[in-house]
């Protein structure tokens, strides 16, 4: 690793290069990983804690996004290691007697560590960059590097080196606080994550519905008040009188919107089968947007057009339901109608029924107003990309697909180091 200029660091590379050190280590990195932080442990006890400096990003959003652990930050403290808070930290340095690498510290929510050099992700510092980076750290990292630098050339260079960071000390109450929220709400299982962003791009499940629209299957509940006229008392309560609001003939059914939604469901998604429900390529998305607009479209003109003759078509319906019940009434008048009118004329009776049952018809603007096209979009979960059908399924619903390779890299975004 030495020689290399370019190299790939991951927890257990820089775990093996802490482990080399004879007389300092300087790490500074968003988060640190259990490894690195063992290995900074069990070197404190050889060289000693005060030729170890670490500074980190102690952030929630840090831990959360896969760039180091809160266990180790706590042992690094429960060791006496010193960790100071660089807000905003995410380049990552390692500078080890001397010898230091600039590096891209993995986040592991967003990919796995590489694997040996699969991945280069550090650069090699001179040893004059290595110390100017640390005397640009903090006055402690200063001080170390002052200690070790072998010119007067390159004393007088760190000594005149003024700290572009601000570290702050890290504190317990700090520590214990990010803890209390991220066992309230723990982060995500890296691999479980990853396996599942390698699908989202893909597709996206959704369901499309038309809802409210289908008026001509209306049922009205009679008021209890009406239903209950004439009848027995021991009935009362269990009669359950309904009657079809919308004639099955009228010109307000929904038939061709029902027909269109059918069309475009059919078109733009495929069935995973009753356990998955439907998906939609996501590469579709922008031209059934634009087919749901001209849903939309559509939709709000019926309701224009049916709403002059839902009008008549319910006032209608109320008038036969008055019509059925005016005998009924009559000559078993409630003693409501009584306490009323005195003695109700057929008249006042009518009027009595027509305000009753216009206080249960729900008006033409009402069953319009709830004529709504629903569209629904989930994402993926790992729970249903780990379902054993899962590839069989995505497979039979499009064959045109090489979903294979896409499932192969699905496996091995779930590969820990």
């Amino acid at each position: 690793m030495h020689e290399a200029f370019f190299v790939q660091l991951n927890s257990n590379s820089l775990a093996e290069l802490i482990g080399t050190a004879s007389s300092s280590v300087c790490y500074a990195a968003p988060g640190i990983q259990a490894q690195p932080a063992q290995a900074l442990i069990g070197l404190a006890e050889k060289v000693g804690k005060e030729l170890i400096t670490v500074f980190l990003d102690v952030d929630e959003n840090v831990i959360r996004m896969g760039y180091g652990e809160i266990e180790a930050i706590k042992g690094l403290q429960q060791a006496g290691i010193r960790v100071e808070h660089i807000a905003g930290l995410r380049n990552g340095l390692i500078v080890v007697d001397g010898q230091g690498y600039s590096y891209t510290p993995t986040a592991l929510f967003l990919e796995r560590e590489a694997n040996s050099n699969e991945a280069l992700n550090a650069m090699r510092l001179t040893p004059g960059q290595a110390s100017e980076a640390m005397s640009r750290l903090s006055p402690a990292s200063r001080a170390i590097a002052l200690a070790q630098a072998d010119t007067a050339e390159r004393k007088q260079t760190i000594a005149a080196a003024i700290s572009e960071t601000q570290p702050i000390p890290l504190d317990a109450s700090t520590l214990n606080a990010i803890s209390e929220k991220l066992n309230a709400a723990p982060p995500a299982k890296f691999d479980i994550a990853r396996q599942v962003r390698v699908f989202q791009p893909y597709f996206q499940y959704v369901e499309l519905s038309l809802t409210g629209a289908a008026i001509q299957k209306h049922k009205l509940a009679i008021p209890k008040v009406i239903q209950n006229i004439g009848n027995e008392k021991e009935l009362e309560g269990r009669l359950k009188t309904t009657f079809d609001l919308i004639d099955k003939d009228a010109s307000v059914s929904s038939k061709a919107l029902d027909t269109e939604l059918r069309d475009i469901r059919n078109s733009f998604t495929r069935s995973l089968g009753k356990n998955h429900g439907r998906i939609i390529r996501k590469a579709a998305l922008p031209k059934l947007e634009e087919r749901l607009d001209e849903l939309r479209r559509k939709i709000a003109a019926h309701q224009e057009t049916i709403k002059k003759d839902l009008e008549n078509v319910l006032a209608n319906s109320k008038a036969l339901v008055v019509s059925y019940y005016l005998p009924i009434v009559s000559k078993n008048i409630p003693d409501e109608l009584y306490g009323i009118f005195g003695s109700p004329s057929e008249e006042e009776i009518k009027t009595w029924l027509d305000g009753t049952l216009s206080r249960a018809f729900p008006s033409a603007e009402e069953l319009v107003s709830n004529i709504r096209l629903e569209v629904n979009f989930k994402d993926v979960t790992f729970a249903t990309l780990n379902r054993s059908d899962f590839l069989a399924s995505i497979q039979a619903a499009y064959p045109e697909m090489d979903w294979a390779k896409a499932y192969d890299e699905f496996r091995a975004a779930g590969e820990s180091t």
